[in-house]
């Protein structure tokens, strides 16, 4: 969770801070401090969790309408196709694949109350992730976020040590690797491009230290960005919407399909409304996750330009006949776009073949296509249709 408007010489204490400001969209990760030598730890002020329960799985179709007084001997109406009697098995299948992860860092404390010297103290944080494969596991990034310490507690109640193998901030996601000879379960990674609204999903995680949670709902809604879920504007989000219960301590658990697959990472809730909850879609990890492996973080291709939606303005002036696509407000001269031609008011329909929905989906895919890779665009210029060509080159690094 970041705060961008705090500033302090100190950036262990921003992030520490920033995750304890109240804001309507959180990320669900528990912290708490405690000075060193205290009898007992202080609680952080949190949001008290929206009081609601697994919903009652409900049959897609209406059962066949039966006689006021049936007989004994007729047969009673069967469930609708796709309405799981019990989760029960899911979860035995995959539960020993969560875990509950454990930070700490120590951070000094300016003088207060007369005190001359500055006082050590030791912020302590909570979360959720999943074994992946060789003892991999994933994560949010702010669940470790300037952790000293990590801490893995398995199914089984063995703690275990875990390092940092990469982390992305723009995405929100962390691969964590245990140290030592573990023996672990790992679970398999789904499609998340194949769900669709209405699917039922199950959400296991640690909020609020209630390890091995189980709540279940269903998709809401695909394609939440930036515009939907005011998190940090750098970032890249299109998040799977749903009413599973997800509250603090819930971050970066899995949101499983119905076969026990991950589609998604849980990861932020709207506060102010009752289940409201984002997952990062796990296509969109899997896409970044040999990065994460291979340099410890993603190193991402630019385009060299500003974008936005096309707005119904737009659409009705260019004569186009919807406003899919990312209208160019801004060109870096000396970037890839200047060089391919492209101008400000240009409407970017195609990216390397691919049709562009929204502003946000355009900046994934030139992020992730690859540096050096040169790619094909279809444009709008007025009345114009333009096919242009452009090598991408590295992102720059405050970009």
């Amino acid at each position: 969770m970041r705060a961008r408007t705090l500033r302090t010489s100190n950036p262990l204490v921003v992030t520490l801070t920033a995750a304890l400001v109240a804001a309507p969209l959180f990320a669900g990760c528990q912290l708490r401090s405690e000075f060193r030598g205290d009898p007992a730890p202080s609680t952080a002020t949190r949001e008290r969790p929206a009081q609601r329960g697994a919903p009652t799985p409900t049959p897609t179709q209406a059962p066949t309408p039966q006689p006021a007084q049936p007989r004994a001997s007729e047969p009673v109406a069967a469930r609708a196709p796709g309405a799981p009697m019990s989760f029960a098995p899911l979860v035995r299948r995959v539960r020993a694949s969560v875990v509950s992860i454990f930070v700490a860092q120590v951070e000094l404390v300016a003088p207060q109350w007369g005190f001359m010297d500055p006082q050590e103290r030791v912020r302590r944080g909570q979360g959720t992730g999943f074994i992946i494969g060789n003892n991999e596991v994933l994560t949010n990034n702010h669940v470790i976020d300037g952790a000293q310490a990590i801490e893995v507690q398995l199914d089984d109640g063995r703690r275990v040590a875990a390092s940092v193998v990469g982390r992305d901030p723009r995405t929100d996601v962390a691969l964590l690797r245990l140290k030592g000879a573990i023996e672990t379960t790992p679970v398999a990674l789904g499609d998340s491009d194949a769900l669709d609204v209405g699917d039922w999903v199950v959400a296991i995680g640690n909020p609020y230290g209630l390890s091995q949670t189980v709540t279940t709902g269903i998709v809401s809604a695909k394609g939440r960005t930036g515009r939907d879920v005011p998190l940090d504007p750098a970032g890249y989000y299109s998040f799977i919407q749903t009413d599973a219960s997800i509250n603090p301590g819930n971050s970066g658990g899995p949101l499983l399909d119905l076969q026990g697959n991950v589609i998604g990472i849980n990861t932020a809730v709207n506060r102010q409304a009752q289940g409201i909850g984002f997952a990062i879609p796990i296509n969109m990890v899997k896409t970044i996750l040999q990065q994460l492996r291979d340099n410890g973080r993603v190193v991402r291709s630019w385009m060299g330009l500003s974008i936005r939606d096309v707005t119904e303005s737009a659409q009705r002036s260019l004569g186009l006949a919807d406003a899919h696509g990312a209208m160019v407000m801004d060109v870096h001269p000396q970037g890839p776009a200047a060089a391919a031609g492209l101008q400000p008011g240009d409407v970017i329909r195609s990216f390397n073949g691919r049709s562009i929905a929204t502003s946000s989906d355009l900046a994934w895919q030139a992020s992730t296509a690859g540096v050096g890779h040169t790619v094909q665009l279809q444009v709008r210029r007025g009345a114009q249709a333009l096919d242009l060509s452009m090598v991408l080159t590295a992102m720059p690094e405050s970009g």
